[in-house]
């Protein structure tokens, strides 16, 4: 596992997918424990994505170089419509200031339910692991799932710490709409950096 590997993933896992923006919102309008259940649950989505993916991926990689790169230019359009998604007015990073009760199961079932039900999400993955194995690696799919459990690892720490800021923040950033705006374009700004290196990607 590379250091590059590390790095890349912790800038993917930090831009506002759909489970940040969820876990963000549960954070800012209901706290610290119901975020970590959203963040629980998010994380537990990604199985579904990672396991469709790593089974396609190991034959992938064995017969068809064009259908990898036709996937990965899926995966740039989808990094970029991302961020058109963020600074459009209404867009994802609406914060949800809904202070109603709910069990901390259901808030799981509904980030688990984000995800898995999102298929862009195995998209991603698809244009994103094969950059990271080594040449010649002779089991694929064994590789692909060492990543794919560091990715989803990484994914649940900083989705942690994510719902632990929107926490303690929440009172700053729903009485200052102008600090949201600016959080959103740089979110954006960094999304459409991103579908620049994957576009540029072998």
């Amino acid at each position: 596992m590379s250091l590059e590997f590390i790095l890349t993933s912790l800038i993917v896992v930090l831009l506002p997918g759909t489970g940040v923006i969820y876990t963000l919102a549960v954070g800012l309008g209901r706290g610290f424990r119901a975020s970590t259940a959203a963040a629980i649950g998010c994380t537990f989505g990604i199985v579904p994505a990672a396991v469709a993916s790593i089974i396609g991926l190991a034959a992938l990689l064995h017969t068809s170089v064009l259908a990898f790169q036709v996937l990965k230019y899926f995966g740039v359009l989808y990094l970029f419509y991302m961020a058109w998604g963020i600074v459009r007015d209404g867009g994802a990073m609406e914060v949800d200031t809904d202070k109603s009760s709910g069990s901390y199961l259901k808030i799981a079932v509904t980030g688990t339910l984000i995800n898995v039900l999102n298929p862009k999400l195995s998209l991603f993955f698809l244009a994103f692991l094969p950059q990271f194995l080594p040449t010649g690696t002779a089991n694929a799919g064994g590789a692909l799932v060492l990543l794919a459990l560091a990715f989803m690892a990484m994914t649940f720490v900083v989705f942690i710490a994510y719902g632990a800021c929107a926490a303690l923040a929440r009172d700053y950033v729903i009485r200052r709409p102008s600090v949201m705006a600016w959080i959103k374009r740089c979110f954006a700004t960094a999304f459409g950096a991103l579908g620049v290196k994957l576009a540029m990607a072998d």
